[in-house]
């Protein structure tokens, strides 16, 4: 997704339902940047979980944030 590489994630529960995460990965001349998220909220189906952690990446790659100090 534009300079970032996102890779979403699912993973079964216990109960059988889904848990949806993704990772972030950016690399720019010397430096890197690489973070994961995870997400508590549970799919019945692997399809909405993915949908889920496909879409939360986008808007994480895609949206400014402020910066923080």
């Amino acid at each position: 997704m534009g300079k970032y590489v996102v890779s979403p994630a699912t993973h079964q529960t216990d109960c059988g339902r889904f848990r949806a995460s993704f990772s972030v990965h950016r690399s720019q001349g010397n430096g890197s940047y690489s973070r994961v998220f995870r997400f508590d909220k549970t799919f019945a189906s692997r399809e909405a979980a993915r949908l889920f952690a496909v879409t939360q990446g986008w808007l994480e790659t895609c949206i400014p944030h402020p910066s923080t100090c």
